[in-house]
């Protein structure tokens, strides 16, 4: 008790100078010690504590979206056989419709086809010209300019005929006028070829 008295010997708390730290009894400094040092330490551990829960916060914001997204994918991932075979199917598909496009080699024989088609209706044939391609962003169009005469209904056999052609061929601006003792149509088939430059 004697060394714990002496330990705060002369201090007068009511009369605390800070300038004379220096000279306050070891007691007193040892508790001031240790306070300030709590004090650093707790101002330490706030402020780190703190930013991790700033950082909680931020990713617990996240949580929505993230959920959403391992939703998706779960779904996706449920789906990929699925989605595989539309795949398939799709490919498929646009594998059967290229085979509809003619090729090069194939167009000669095409407007040799639309002649036969149109000479079977009955139609006098006046011009079938093949224009210059024109590239779109996966085919390269070929229009073809047509001019015939025949009767209303040859002329409907003729675009029938047409319309069934194997190959995918789409019949554009056509025009039907009077002509000597028939009707001349002028129209534009147009045909397609897959652009495999791309």
């Amino acid at each position: 008790m004697n060394a714990l008295s002496n330990a705060f010997k002369g201090f007068d708390i009511n009369n605390v100078d800070v300038n004379e730290a220096g000279n306050w009894p070891v007691g007193v400094k040892v508790i001031v010690y240790v306070l300030l040092f709590s004090a650093l330490v707790g101002a330490a551990i706030y402020f780190h504590v703190n930013d991790q829960y700033i950082g909680l916060e931020r990713e617990m914001a996240k949580e929505p979206s993230i959920k959403k997204e391992f939703q998706n994918k779960a779904f996706q991932v449920a789906n990929l056989p699925a989605l595989r075979k539309q795949m398939a199917d799709v490919e498929g598909r646009f594998s059967e419709l290229l085979t509809q496009l003619p090729t090069d080699k194939e167009v000669p024989g095409l407007l040799e086809d639309i002649s036969d088609i149109g000479r079977g209706a009955g139609l006098a044939i006046n011009s079938i010209a093949l224009q210059s391609e024109r590239k779109s962003k996966f085919y390269i169009e070929l229009p073809i300019n047509i001019s015939v005469a025949g009767t209303y209904h040859e002329l409907g056999q003729f675009v029938s005929g047409v319309a069934a052609i194997d190959r995918i061929v789409t019949l554009h601006d056509f025009k039907v006028s009077p002509g000597s003792g028939s009707l001349v149509m002028t129209i534009q088939a147009k045909t397609y070829r897959y652009d495999d430059t791309k």
